[in-house]
């Protein structure tokens, strides 16, 4: 079968993409990237049939809401990317690899944290608002629930499924290639994590955790974005830093929100950090020069898009102040959870 055979109206993503209209509109894509992602992983565990209680577990732990960072931000560049080259409608093949990308990068976020909450490790029994994959189905099932997630993230970036055209393999590959050395990144900064509790970290250590443990994946959703849309090595280069600074942004924020934020906003323990004897960037730099560091990191982040796009011809390129990906990080900069 080939792209031509699949019936891609009923996809939300798609008719998104197809909308010159909404594609500036924030709003409209993060409804459109829940909906996308929440068919998609329904998709997904229909086809594969894992034995249960893991194909239910890993149901709830795939399904429990969140932000959808990452997928949002796959779009984002994807979106941003296709404008500023050509400005013309996007293809569905390129969607269908779009949504593979976000799926695979939110399987990985799933599994991390599934694994996080267990009492080996963070020992949380909220996210999201909800109790945690352990708390319903027991520490070895969620266990299982973070191999399998895991391995799936991968399996979707070529395996045949239903609503999905079939993969290009030379994108997987560069998906692949990208996506790979990130996810094991994030592990190694959950490891720099774990090592560094009950310890005083200086900034650079702080850092050299966290532009891994939380920044190694959304560069990998940023830069999958850009794959799917065809970009050069060298234009990724111009996503790869706004994905580097939005990252570590992310994580000075969350650092913030974790001191100052409550348990019913925030949808997990708040003080988490404080439990675990965790250093921060509140600690280390204070409340209020650490969510200015955040404010700086978020600007340089939109200036690399800036950059990007003003080195492009085409008219939707000179709107670098409306485009999706800076949108999104003023979106990010303002949440409460």
């Amino acid at each position: 079968m080939t792209t031509k055979d699949f019936d891609f109206s009923a996809q939300p993503l798609h008719q998104f993409a197809k909308n010159a209209l909404k594609q500036g509109d924030l709003a409209q894509m993060r409804a459109a990237v829940a909906a996308q992602l929440e068919a998609d992983i329904k998709t997904l565990f229909a086809a594969v049939r894992l034995p249960e209680p893991l194909g239910e577990a890993s149901v709830y732990a795939m399904a429990n809401g969140g932000k959808r960072a990452r997928p949002l931000l796959a779009a984002a560049a994807f979106l941003t990317a296709n404008s500023a080259k050509c400005g013309q409608a996007c293809d569905e093949q390129a969607l269908s690899m779009l949504r593979r990308a976000s799926l695979a990068v939110e399987l990985v976020h799933g599994y991390s944290l599934v694994h996080d909450d267990l009492p080996c490790m963070d020992d949380d029994e909220l996210r999201r608002g909800k109790p945690t994959c352990h708390v319903v189905y027991g520490e070895n099932v969620a266990l299982l629930v973070g191999d399998v997630l895991q391995s799936l993230a991968f399996e979707v970036l070529t395996a045949k499924l239903p609503d999905f055209a079939p993969a290009d393999e030379q994108v997987a590959a560069r998906l692949m290639a990208v996506f790979a050395p990130r996810a094991r990144r994030m592990v190694a900064g959950q490891m720099l994590d774990v090592m560094g509790e009950q310890r005083a970290l200086s900034q650079d250590e702080l850092q050299a955790i966290h532009s891994d443990k939380t920044g190694a994946l959304i560069e990998a959703a940023v830069l999958m974005g850009g794959i799917c849309a065809q970009l050069d090595d060298n234009e990724l280069a111009q996503f790869a830093e706004y994905a580097k600074q939005l990252g570590l942004a992310f994580q000075v924020q969350d650092d913030v929100l974790d001191a100052t934020g409550d348990t019913a906003t925030l949808g997990k323990p708040a003080g988490s950090d404080d439990k675990l004897q965790k250093s921060t960037y509140v600690k280390l730099l204070g409340v209020q020069k650490a969510q200015q560091y955040a404010d700086e990191l978020y600007a340089k982040a939109m200036a690399s898009v800036a950059a990007f796009q003003a080195s492009k011809p085409s008219e939707l390129s000179k709107t670098s102040d409306e485009n999706l990906l800076n949108q999104l990080a003023l979106w990010l900069k303002g949440r409460d959870k």
